[in-house]
């Protein structure tokens, strides 16, 4: 077989990372992949959240793209000015929840795009050192983004110490938490949990608010196994904030761009956060690109604090322009097909089911303390590949449900169907 080849010669050349299925992708076609030897997989994973608009992409960014390309592609954004990046800057800044005035840094992945939120707090106000993130976020591994990741030791094993002045605290996970509470029975009392820990015991002990410059979070964690916090969480997450005048950054990488049903996934639970970031999807699967989305006045104090080569490339935001109006049209779909994925994913022998839109979560655990059940989660995952059906883990012992967010019902219902027989023959 090609691909064992393949693999065998990635191992000796490529830096270890966090490939596990021997599969050699050679081509894609709208929600299914093909490998070198010329199997077919039905996917459930978008390319963690980058092809949300199918493989290779759609044909109308594949278009844009093209045309853009002949005329120009690198184009010094942080430099020179260039039509495709206002264009895309004003329709993010459109889009973006919060009536106030606002502007966008341009970059080229969701790590850059946490990077610039991270200075632009801290320089609007320098008596504000310190950041406050969740236990289970992932928000990049570059050193400032890999600071407020707390997803998987390894993602730090041997690069400590990080940034320094970084608080964690429990992400309000209905399944599991160190209160043993059951949060979809009592979402208040989660919520008001997580709160206090953060006033009565950070506020309280280890750090004053007025020191705080922003609490960055995850609307619904991804790496940390796709969590759907209580309802109302943000709400009153953003009151304890503007409490204290700390600023709130939503990392949006994953779950922004209609991943969740809605444009930005915030959305879904009545917030405004001062700073948003994106990338992933905003490239329609064929760009690498990242935006910050902030408050005007949190803008650079000078020219030259920060900058990039790569950032608002005119073949990425040209792409991005056009992405988010096809995301725009497929919400109602999302939407839709959120309801099939909800009702066909709590009838399986699963021991959790979260999710919104099209990202869904489900978890397998081991007895009444709910202990990751690690090995059933991977051999699930191995042998819906087997099967033809391409899925991806996320946390300790969950799988993330990620198809294209143009997959039509009928595609749904197939890999629903492969996933629903690989559990059943395994538990």
């Amino acid at each position: 077989m090609e691909s064992r080849k393949i693999v065998e010669e990635s191992e000796q050349f490529l830096a270890t990372s966090t490939r596990d299925l021997p599969l050699v992708l050679d081509r894609g076609e709208g929600v299914w992949l093909y490998d070198v030897d010329g199997n077919k997989y039905l996917d459930f994973t978008s390319g963690v959240g980058v092809n949300n608009l199918g493989w290779p992409s759609h044909p109308e960014v594949i278009r844009v793209a093209e045309a853009q390309m002949r005329k120009l592609a690198h184009s010094m954004g942080n430099d020179f000015y260039n039509v495709p990046q206002l264009e895309l800057a004003k329709k993010l800044v459109q889009l973006a929840p919060g009536e106030f005035p606002k502007k966008v840094f341009f970059s080229n992945s969701g790590t850059e795009a946490v990077e610039a939120s991270i200075k632009l707090i801290k320089q609007s106000d320098p008596k504000r050192k310190y950041l406050v993130a969740f236990i289970g976020s992932f928000h990049g591994r570059t050193f400032g983004s890999l600071s407020l990741t707390a997803s998987k030791p390894v993602q730090k094993y041997l690069f400590g110490p990080t940034l320094p002045g970084v608080f964690h605290i429990p992400y309000p996970n209905p399944f599991r938490n160190p209160w043993h509470i059951n949060g979809y029975e009592d979402p208040e009392g989660l919520t008001n949990a997580v709160l206090e820990y953060l006033e009565s015991w950070v506020f309280a002990h280890l750090v004053d608010p007025e020191e705080v410059a922003g609490i960055i979070f995850e609307p619904i964690q991804g790496e940390g196994g796709y969590i759907v916090p209580p309802k109302g969480f943000f709400s009153q997450l953003e009151k304890t904030a503007r409490k204290y005048g700390i600023y709130l950054i939503d990392d949006e990488v994953q779950m922004g761009m209609g991943r969740t049903g809605k444009m930005f996934a915030i959305e879904n639970f009545n917030s405004t956060p001062d700073v948003i970031t994106l990338a992933k999807a905003l490239g329609g699967g064929l760009y690498p690109i990242g935006a910050t989305v902030f408050r005007k006045d949190l803008d650079f104090k000078k020219k030259g604090m920060h900058s990039n080569t790569f950032g608002g490339n005119a073949v990425a935001c040209a792409i991005g322009v056009k992405t988010l109006e096809i995301v725009k049209e497929l919400l109602p779909r999302v939407n839709e097909l959120s309801k099939l994925f909800r009702e066909e994913l709590t009838q399986m022998k699963v021991d959790d089911v979260r999710g919104l839109g099209l990202a869904w979560g489900i978890e397998f655990v081991k007895g009444e303390r709910k202990d990751p059940d690690t090995k059933t989660r991977d051999k699930v995952i191995e042998e819906s590949f087997k099967k033809g059906l391409l899925l991806i883990p996320a946390g300790k012992s969950a799988i993330r449900i990620i198809p294209p967010l143009v997959i039509s019902e009928e595609e749904a219902k197939i890999g629903l169907s492969m996933l629903k027989e690989v559990i059943n023959s395994l538990r």
